[in-house]
């Protein structure tokens, strides 16, 4: 199996999960948080849902700065279910483009990840979009736990959940 076949294999079942996850997002719950040191619900769910755009950016991109020196990086807010999954839908065919036409080769070679212009970290594009698949699971993980505390269903996404029983 080809290094961008196995991805393509990974993002799709990890956007699964995550659909799953967003279609749970509770409305009117954005700014919510479970402790002041914690990121706000809707904050979290933007990331679930658009976290396959990094790993397009990490096949197209030579780099991110994910803490610009000219400000914020921009993330639009998408506050009901149905727009958080049209978000994650858009960023996991765009990455199936990108998955599709990029080479082994490409692959192999570095890509590098930045915080105000610094190198933070840089690996072969393959390592870092796994890490980044590590990421997002880390990421759903949390809104899973912010959806219990908030009394929603917490969907089966690795086994079966106190809400859902089905093995996924």
């Amino acid at each position: 199996m080809k290094i961008a076949e196995f991805l393509t294999a990974e993002l799709d079942r990890e956007a699964e999960r995550s659909r799953l996850a967003l279609e749970e997002m509770p409305a009117g719950q954005f700014d919510w948080k479970p402790h002041d040191k914690s990121m706000i619900l809707g904050y979290l769910a933007n990331m679930v849902a658009t976290i396959p755009t990094w790993i397009k950016m990490q096949i197209t991109d030579p780099e991110l700065d994910v803490a610009p020196v000219a400000g914020k990086m921009p993330q639009k807010r998408l506050e009901t279910s149905k727009d958080l999954i049209d978000a994650l839908n858009r960023a996991a065919a765009d990455t199936h483009a990108a998955l599709a036409a990029t080479t082994e080769e490409h692959l192999l070679t570095n890509w590098r990840l930045l915080a105000g212009g610094k190198v933070v970290m840089e690996a072969p594009r393959y390592l870092m979009i796994q890490d980044t698949f590590n990421h997002w699971a880390h990421h759903r993980g949390q809104m899973t736990v912010y959806l219990r505390l908030l009394g929603a269903k917490v969907p089966a996404l690795y086994g079966p959940s106190a809400d859902d029983k089905q093995f996924r």
